[in-house]
Formats: C-alpha cells, structure tokens, sequence
C-alpha cells in the first residue's frame, strides 16, 4: 500500500510500504476513507534531523474496518470508525476516569510512537480495536465526514483545553493561536457559554472563521502589544482562562501575560520547550493555575458526536484544502506557510 514518511525537515514523501497485517487478537485493520495533515506535524516538519527518520505520518482518520482479530467485539467488517490520536483500551482505570492518553495497558500508545503505523497512508493496523475506535452511525461519502474527522483530535483537543480551564458562562476566555485547535477551542468555549472569546490570531481568514465560531473580540497583536491590547478589552485585569493552542514559549509568555490573578492557563499546544517561568514572578504570586495536556479525545467523542450529526455545528470547516495521497508532500508546505489551515486527505 502506500503512505507518508517524514525523513527530515521540510522531506515528506508518499511510498510504496508493506500492507498492514492482523498481529493481534484485538488488533483491526482499516482502510482509511479520510485523514489530514495535523498542526503538531508541523513541529518535526520544521526540525526533524535526518538521522531520526523515515517516520510514518498521521494520527486522525475514518476509515472501513477490513478485518479483525477473534477477540474483537465492538466493530466488525463494513463498519465505519472513527480512531482518537492515542491507543487505549478504555477499560482500565485511567481510562474510566476519562484519561485515555494515560491507558496502563501495554498496548497503548500514541499513534506517532507506533512506527510501522500511520494515518496519512491507505490503510492501518489498530492496536486495542474495541477500546480505541467509536463506529460512526453515516456513510464513508457523507458531507458530514470532515466534522466527524474532528473528533479524531482537533475538535477534542479545542474541548479538551476548555474543560481543563474551566469554562463556562461566567468566564472570560482568550484563545492564542488561530490553527485549527485554536479555532476549535473557540468553538469549544462558545457551547461551555463563555461570556467573552478573545481570539488572538494574525491570518483574516481563519480569524473570521473564529468569529464565526464564537469569538467576540480578534487581537492580531503579538507580545507586550498583543497582551495590552487584550488587558484593555477586559478592564484591565485579563482573562479568566487562556486557552494556549501554539506550543512554543511566546505563547506561553504571552498567556502569562493576558491571565487574571486567580485564572488557569490551560495549554493544548504541544510544548516545544520543557523549562518554562511558574515561580514567585510568574504563576505563584498571582495564584494561577497550568493545566491542559495531551487530549483524551476517545472520551469525548461520543459527547461531542450529536451536535455534529444534527448539524447545529460545523468544526469540519477548518479543513479549507483537500488532496489524495500525491499532493500530502504540497500539503505540509501549505501549512508551514499559512497557505492552508488545515488540510484534509483522501487515501
């Protein structure tokens, strides 16, 4: 069949590999009818060195299940699924308290750490079949496939980010980061009742996009102007609650910056620094909170489902380009160049 590997910076190539084969009993195998380019693609995209690859690509899709192994029971042949970015059983006891990305067993993992697996390909081996992949109750054709791709990570992870900040109709929320998470915390916000969403984003086309997914007030800004031009939108005293989508440190600083004493800095974005200011200065004396973290999507997915299957929202509509497996090289150049938001690929 063929997929995506990354060999370094900037060098993403679709190849002929071998075709995924049942390894164990509660293995799936499916063929993928739709996945994407991913935001957090970006960061090896920009940095891989040479030496760390070739690496398969693609955590998000939908596909048919194919085949599967004796002891699955929850999916069988013909069905349409949908997989979350991280492998879990959810049976154990982090998953039943809602963590999946934290799933004690030995199988679990994320799909970037499977190397023989990948999403962006034509078909995949899934690990934990029953406990990892939600059957979608549509067709593979249906016009609501791009929306129900969502819940594989992004609209989860925009969910994800504003359950762990708090959110709801007595908060004020800033968004930094005009991606797709970013936009779909926005969204996220707006259904938990967020009274004012400050999105702070450069690019006009995806921040309209953010007001029309809820968001009161666009910041374009950066850095000390950025922060003070949200501090003027809020009285002076900042958000409630900072929803960071980017993941690299002027993201942080600047959500330390916009904050209010007492807030949560909720971080969604993949960080791309381990040592970061939580001291007297920073976090402590003004009694604030750091949360987020990588998205348990499989819990939320089948509370996120049916305002996607009644059609009252629409968070497919961050996918603005769409490719077969040949134009996935074009599509990360897209996005590392702001050409595209997010791109979705059909196998």
């Amino acid at each position: 069949m063929r997929a995506t590997l990354m060999y370094g910076a900037g060098d993403v190539r679709v190849e002929n590999v071998p075709d995924p084969v049942i390894k164990h009993p509660t293995d799936a195998l499916v063929r993928i009818t739709a996945s994407c380019v991913c935001g957090s693609d970006l960061h090896p995209y920009g940095s891989m060195k040479p030496e760390d690859g070739p690496a398969r690509m693609g955590h998000e899709f939908i596909g048919v299940v194919e085949d599967t192994g004796p002891q699955v029971t929850t999916v069988k042949r013909g069905d349409l699924v949908v997989a979350p970015f991280a492998i879990s059983d959810n049976t154990c006891e982090f998953c039943r308290e809602g963590l999946h990305t934290s799933c004690s067993h030995p199988q679990a993992n994320f799909w970037d750490g499977e190397s023989e697996e990948g999403a962006q390909a034509e078909a995949i081996r899934v690990p934990l079949a029953d406990g990892t992949l939600v059957k979608l109750p549509v067709a593979a054709d249906s016009a609501l496939i791009p929306s129900l791709l969502t819940l594989s990570d992004v609209f989860g992870t925009g969910h994800h980010a504003a359950v762990m900040g708090g959110v709801d109709e007595r908060t004020r929320v800033t968004v930094i980061g005009d991606g797709a998470v970013g936009l779909l915390a926005v969204l996220s916000a707006k259904l938990l009742g967020a009274e004012q969403i400050i999105l702070m984003g450069r690019h006009r086309e995806r921040t309209d996009l953010g007001r029309e997914f809820g968001a009161t007030d666009v910041v374009a800004a950066r850095g000390e102007e950025g922060i003070e031009r949200v501090r003027q939108l809020t009285g002076g005293h900042g958000t409630h609650v900072v929803l960071e989508a980017v993941g690299h440190m002027p993201a942080y600083q600047q959500a330390l910056g916009i904050v209010r004493p007492g807030g949560v800095i909720s971080r969604v974005g993949v960080p791309q620094y381990e040592e970061a200011p939580i001291g007297m200065g920073s976090l402590f004396r003004p009694n604030l909170r750091l949360a987020g973290g990588p998205a348990p999507v499989r819990a939320y997915i089948e509370e996120l489902m049916p305002a996607i299957l009644d059609g009252s929202i629409e968070p497919g509509k961050v996918f603005d380009a769409t490719t077969g497996l040949d134009g996935v090289p074009a599509g990360y150049r897209d996005m590392a160049d702001r050409k595209s938001l997010k791109v979705l690929v059909k196998p």
